[in-house]
């Protein structure tokens, strides 16, 4: 069987090596780049199965190529490692699509843990492997969403949520309950809008009309409701 493959951009050549000997010494297959234009060679070479992506590289910006990153390849993880620590830098971060956030200096047993975290494919032995909702359907062994027959791509987080919202359906899903499924992290979204953000980001994807949605419905100050039918969004207060 193949070793799991990451690749680890970041311009501080000392913080490579010491990546490369420990997660190496795990078992992984670690490629490191020193620049964005190094990344993407690797890219295109290799599908690493994970990114770890420093934000301040000397070609570029690390938010800016996340955010493209996630438009080519919307499934694979990305997990910024900077020492950014504003709560608004995180927040930014996952709102253009990192799946975690870690700051310099971290401990690697942190670091493997959240690599694991986020390379663990989704448990199906307690649910069905189609969810669907009236007109949308999701995959999730393959991670595929569609909407009246159609593929809508969405990012990982996004998937994770509205995944949460369906298998709930008709009932309320706190904003804790949220954080506590989605982010490792919840004090970060104590005051934050990620979660808002993210909600209207699927909005956008899957209403018919984001600005009266019939599906996934605000319950003002306590969460959310993914709503199975169409009508019923109507129907209920």
């Amino acid at each position: 069987m193949s070793k799991t493959t990451l690749l680890a951009i970041d311009d501080d050549q000392d913080i490579l090596k010491v990546l490369k000997a420990n997660l190496e010494l795990h078992g992984f297959t670690l490629f490191t780049a020193d620049s964005l234009a190094a990344a993407r060679t690797i890219l295109a070479e290799r599908r690493p199965d994970l990114v770890l992506l420093d934000l301040m590289l000397p070609d570029g910006d690390g938010l800016e190529f996340c955010c493209a990153l996630k438009s080519l390849y919307p499934h694979l993880p990305v997990i910024m490692l900077t020492a950014k620590d504003k709560i608004s830098d995180k927040v930014i971060g996952f709102e253009l699509g990192a799946d975690d956030y870690m700051v310099k200096p971290f401990e690697t047993r942190e670091l493997l843990a959240r690599i694991r975290a986020r390379l663990r494919p989704m448990t199906l032995t307690s649910q069905p492997s189609i969810l669907t909702a009236g007109n949308l359907s999701l995959d999730l062994r393959n991670q595929i969403v569609t909407v009246q027959g159609a593929v809508v791509s969405l990012t990982p987080k996004e998937f994770q949520l509205l995944s949460c919202l369906v298998e709930n359906r008709n009932n309320l899903v706190s904003r804790e309950d949220i954080r506590q499924r989605l982010w490792s992290d919840t004090k970060l979204y104590a005051w934050s809008r990620v979660i808002d953000v993210h909600i209207q980001h699927l909005r956008q994807k899957i209403e018919i009309n984001q600005a009266e949605p019939r599906h996934i419905i605000t319950v003002p100050g306590r969460g959310y409701r993914f709503e199975d039918d169409e009508n019923d969004a109507e129907k209920k207060p």
